[in-house]
């Protein structure tokens, strides 16, 4: 016999891999064939053909119980098994053998759950009967274990079943112990016998049968002697158990006296009983009731004590000491009087956290005397709050009314003097500790604070930069560079380009070495001081950035206010997205200013750059490259204006510039313009002047700047140089081809060092040698044109007939090619003096010149020898020059 599917321990691998993840363990796997049913009318062709399926028996374990599932998988494009069909055995309610097939391999599965009932189930096909008994057993065991239920079996012989199970006893895989999950035992397929048969006759009755059998040893023809024997039996059993019942009659009486008796003693003992139990009811409601009062007495006692210690606390806590209340009330704020109006804050901000609901009881929230007493200190809070924030406006305004009264403050004219805010912060730091409390008391103060901090010093700031920006300028002494560069009709020397200017970037240079760490530093106590809960700008002992130079000592550590936190919620090393936008409003308030007047009177930073931009727009290179620096240095977030300031400088500085290559370019196309142009442009060797001028000026990250500018010169002058080309084909190839060239010279050496240089210069290169072939091909057509116009006449009919027919054709006879030869090649040396006369005619570059004609006698050579490849192709029996015989005549010119 062949081996069944269900031990093809391969396809029960590739089932297991087709549901791979759903935590599900096959139990059996077997190859079927589906097909359906016909029910009514005949469904279309092809709908009723069997199709291969396998059907796998599938368990899952859960916590309690497991639940089993029929599996239907079909085969894919490729062979591979994939899930068609999933059924749930719980919903099995019948197996019914199809009886229309002879074999009675076929049969159908039923389901309650099935949506339409009006649809015939698949029927599936086996192979075999040995197949189809072993899928319908293990599924009915299943049903049997799992479940604890059976479906209906319609057109099964159970006694042919139970013949078979006994007859085919091969090993397979159970699940034991479902409530534990699936472990597989071995047991043989005896102890798998379908229920039915188990159901007909107990394990325990055939014993009896089969020992009461033993008792009698009949031939099989003895039967009716057995049953008369047995009947005989029976009626002597039952006169026995009738005789036995009449003697025991006195027995029974004397029993059941007895017991009357003993009912008697009983009822008596339940009323002596029930009279006790009333009695003990009564004591016991009595003991509870004086247990009672006993209680609520003592508990009262202990109320009423503990009751006066809290009533004693609340009454401390509720009482506001009488120096701390003049402080707050009427106090000064001078700087002698500063610890006894820290004390006082400190006080109010503990007793009004001792009155907030998670530091007192909250029964105690509710009271009036508490709610009195809440009320009295918030308007202590509020008038602190008030007279504090009114004095220390005004302290901010006087403080700096005082720095802008004293010249000596400011630069002066033949003096740059750098702006020291020493004094400033020191005085200031002396209420910082004070600002911290009121931050605490009300945050909502702190706002006009912080604006009236930033107006005063704003206007301290703005005068400062103002007089060192005009002073800066005035000291500074430089000439004005040219601002043409690549005009057309201006004149080919240009000496002022060699003007030294380096001063100006100097002194941007040092505009911004004196005022960024200023304006970082400003930012950094700023943010201190006025309590914003982020980290420090610039780390203690640092600098705001890493080439500051010339800082005073005392100034290095301004933002270090020496004092402590008073709230430990500010200890946290995070910051709040709130506290820091917050904190750059203010910051912008604080800078502001000084932006507003760049803009409006073209002073302070922007003036700088434009007045930088007028003695030297090249000096806008090195001024981008020195603030990008300065822009690399600033790290910290609450400095995010002062980026902001050299982001918008950098702007400006890559405006100037723009303007400048901008106007260049304008000068560059208005070559076009000019009268017909012969020769090397005057821009090209500008040009590289000006280059080389950009690489001196080019500091830190500004090659970008410089690239930027290079991309776009070189594209408006090629551009430009096609456009003249254009206006006079006749000469075009030869304007190309010498500017090209004197673009390549012009630029050599920077083009080995400046990547962006080095690809216009390949570009300039491939344009050269376009132009030049694009001009040779016409000079060598020109000397040569009946000779090349015949070969190309013979190469087209190659394409159509074959080359000894072309000698047939009109115009390509041997005579016509003797004549073509004669007249072409006759006084060959005249024609290659032509030729080289007029490359010579209109170059104006005579240092192209014996380039240009060795391309031409290459060019040239390689024409003819491939004139020579087809003539002797076509006319091989005719005689020409050879390209050996042509070399060697340009050779001896």
């Amino acid at each position: 016999m062949a081996k069944s599917s269900a031990d093809d321990e391969e396809l029960r691998r590739a089932c297991e891999a087709a549901i791979e993840g759903t935590k599900q363990k096959v139990v059996m796997s077997i190859r079927v064939a589906k097909s359906r049913g016909i029910w009514g009318k005949s469904g279309k062709l092809g709908r009723n053909m069997a199709k291969p399926r396998v059907l796998a028996l599938s368990t899952k374990a859960k916590a309690q119980r497991s639940k089993a599932f029929l599996r239907v998988l079909k085969y894919s494009t490729g062979g591979v098994l994939e899930p068609a069909k999933l059924y749930k055995l719980k919903h099995l309610s019948k197996v019914e053998v199809i009886t229309n097939d002879p074999s009675g391999c076929t049969f159908m599965l039923g389901f309650d759950n099935l949506r339409s009932q009006s649809v015939a189930p698949p029927q599936w096909t086996m192979r075999n009967i040995d197949d189809r008994n072993r899928l319908l057993l293990c599924i009915l065991n299943i049903c049997k274990d799992v479940l604890g239920r059976l479906p209906k079996v319609v057109g099964i012989d159970v006694v042919e079943m139970a013949i078979w199970a006994k007859d085919n006893k091969p090993t397979v895989t159970v699940q034991g112990n479902l409530y534990d999950g699936p472990i597989p035992s071995m047991v043989t397929e005896t102890d798998l016998k379908v229920s039915v048969e188990r159901e007909l006759v107990t394990q325990a009755e055939e014993e009896d049968m089969d020992a009461l059998l033993g008792n009698y040893v009949m031939g099989i023809g003895e039967a009716e002697a057995f049953s008369e024997r047995l009947k005989r039996e029976l009626l002597a059993l039952e006169a026995a158990n009738v005789h036995a019942i009449l003697e025991s009659e006195p027995l029974v009486d004397e029993v059941l006296q007895g017991l009357e008796t003993a009912m008697n003693c009983v009822d008596d003992m339940d009323e002596w009983l029930s009279m006790f139990n009333v009695k003990l009811r009564h004591m016991r409601e009595d003991i509870e009731s004086i247990e009672t009062r006993n209680n609520k007495l003592e508990m009262q006692s202990v109320n009423n004590k503990a009751l006066i210690d809290e009533l004693d606390k609340l009454l401390e806590r509720l009482r506001v000491p009488s120096e701390y209340a003049a402080c707050l009330t009427g106090g000064s704020f001078d700087e002698a009087r500063m610890l006894q109006n820290i004390e006082a804050c400190e006080w109010l901000t503990g007793a009004l956290r001792g009155l907030e609901v998670p530091n007192l009881d909250p029964s105690y929230a509710n009271i009036r005397a508490v709610k009195e007493k809440r009320a009295e200190l918030e308007k202590l809070k509020t008038t602190f709050v008030r007279r504090a924030s009114e004095f220390l406006r005004n302290y901010f305004a006087s403080l700096v009314d005082f720095m802008i009264s004293d010249k000596s403050y400011f630069s002066q004219r033949g003096q740059l003097k750098r702006p020291d805010h020493a004094d400033l912060r020191y005085k200031c730091r002396t209420y910082a500790r004070l600002l911290q409390h009121l931050k605490s008391l009300d945050k909502n103060c702190l706002g006009p604070l912080r604006k009236a901090y930033c107006s005063s010093l704003n206007l301290l700031l703005r005068r400062e930069a103002r007089e060192f920006a005009n002073e800066l300028r005035a000291s500074t002494k430089a000439s004005r560079n040219p601002t043409v560069w690549l005009e057309a009709s201006t004149g080919s020397g240009q000496n002022m380009n060699n003007t030294d200017t380096s001063t100006v970037s100097d002194a941007y240079a040092k505009m911004l070495t004196i005022f960024i760490p200023l304006l970082v530093d400003e930012s950094s106590f700023f943010a201190h001081f006025m309590c914003f809960e982020v980290p420090a700008l610039v780390p203690p002992g640092g600098h705001a950035n890493g080439n500051k130079t010339g800082s005073n000592d005392d100034d290095t550590n301004d933002d270090d206010l020496g004092i402590m936190d008073i709230d430990e919620n500010d200890n946290k090393t995070g910051k709040s997205s709130a506290e820091l936008g917050a904190l750059n409003e203010s910051l912008q308030d604080l800078l502001d200013g000084i932006q507003y007047y760049q803009v409006a009177f073209k002073e302070d930073f922007y003036a700088v750059v434009d007045w930088a931009y007028k003695i030297d727009p090249l000096r806008c290179i090195s001024m981008h490259g020195i603030t990008e620096r300065y822009i690399s240095g600033q790290k910290a977030d609450a400095a995010g204006f002062v980026r902001l300031l050299l982001d918008n400088l950098e702007s400006r500085i890559s405006m100037q510039f723009g303007r400048f290559v901008d106007e260049a370019c304008h000068q560059i196309e208005r070559n076009e313009r000019n009268v017909r142009q012969m020769g090397v442009l005057s821009y090209i060797p500008r040009f590289a002047t000006l280059a080389t001028r950009m690489e001196q000026y080019i500091q830190g990250q500004s090659r970008d700047l410089v690239d930027q500018a290079y991309t776009k010169f070189v594209t408006i002058m090629f551009v430009t140089l096609e456009k003249i080309a254009q206006a006079d084909p006749k000469y075009a190839d030869i304007f190309l081809l010498e500017n090209f060239a004197a673009f390549q010279n012009s630029l050599y050496d920077l083009a080995n060092v400046v990547p962006t240089l080095a690809k216009f210069y390949h570009q300039a290169s491939e344009a050269y040698e376009q132009a030049c072939t694009r001009h040779i091909s016409m000079i060598i057509y020109i000397q040569f044109e009946r000779l090349f116009q015949f070969a190309r006449r013979a190469e087209d009919l190659m394409f159509t007939i074959p080359p000894e027919e072309i000698p047939f054709q009109l115009g390509l006879s041997k005579m016509d090619l003797r004549k073509m030869l004669k007249s072409s090649l006759s006084g060959v040396d005249k024609s290659f003096n032509g030729m080289y006369k007029r490359l010579q005619k209109n170059l104006t570059s005579e240092e192209l010149l014996p380039s240009l004609w060795d391309k031409c006698k290459k060019e040239f050579l390689d024409r003819y020898d491939s004139f020579t490849q087809l003539v002797a192709k076509i006319y091989p029996t005719e005689t020409i020059p050879s390209a050996a015989e042509m070399r060697e005549i340009m050779s001896n010119m």
